[in-house]
């Protein structure tokens, strides 16, 4: 099991927690984490693009011109594709990108996402992490503090003062522990958990 110091906003060791080494020690697999992160970035995209074929565009109902006699290529469309203002061949549809990986990989990534990071030694443990308004002063204070300039803050529940304190400022992101992904924990540089999240991370890992 390992052993991390718990630190406050002030960044003063006030104890320590153990981390189970089945969720923080695992050897990461890169191929696994790539999985996962494809998955979830396929997730996001739209799929809204949209072209009309040669049967939507409006009109092309009459032949443009004879077939025969006037000295021009035969056409039997205004429509047709090879026409401005015609339809698109093999042009984009609405589709959806997502794919899924089974639960048990999903699981596993994250831990090996985790325990990366505290491989690294980018990993900190904060007690509790609160602000009394909403002030980005007041949390840019603290990451300097800290001596963190990029880094994901997972924290317990929801805390509206600190999601809305950190929104503008570049490089930094909070979640609450349900909602912590492979995606984020690799974009950011460190990772930050506040005390309480711990357990519940370890039972979502594995269970």
């Amino acid at each position: 099991m390992s052993t991390v110091d718990i630190y406050n906003t002030k960044k003063e060791k006030v104890g320590e927690i153990g981390l189970n080494e089945k969720v923080f020690d695992l050897d990461v697999k890169e191929h696994v984490l790539h999985d996962v992160v494809r998955m979830q970035r396929a997730a996001r995209r739209a799929g809204t693009a949209c072209t009309k074929t040669r049967v939507e565009v409006r009109g092309g109902g009459a032949k443009p011109w004879r077939q025969k006699g006037t000295g021009r290529a035969r056409a039997g469309s205004r429509r047709s594709p090879i026409w401005r203002g015609g339809g698109v061949t093999f042009g984009p549809k609405p589709r959806d990108f997502s794919f899924k990986l089974n639960k048990k990989v999903r699981k596993q990534a994250l831990a090996m996402a985790m325990s990366a990071r505290l491989r690294e030694g980018n990993l900190m443990v904060l007690d509790d992490i609160t602000l009394d308004a909403i002030k980005t002063k007041d949390f840019v204070g603290i990451m300097s503090t800290l001596e963190v300039d990029n880094c994901l803050i997972i924290i317990d529940g929801i805390n509206d003062n600190l999601d809305k304190s950190s929104r503008n400022v570049n490089g930094f992101k909070v979640l609450p522990a349900e909602g912590v992904n492979v995606y984020d924990i690799l974009l950011h540089k460190k990772l930050v958990l506040v005390q309480p999240v711990i357990e519940s991370l370890e039972k979502r890992c594995l269970a």
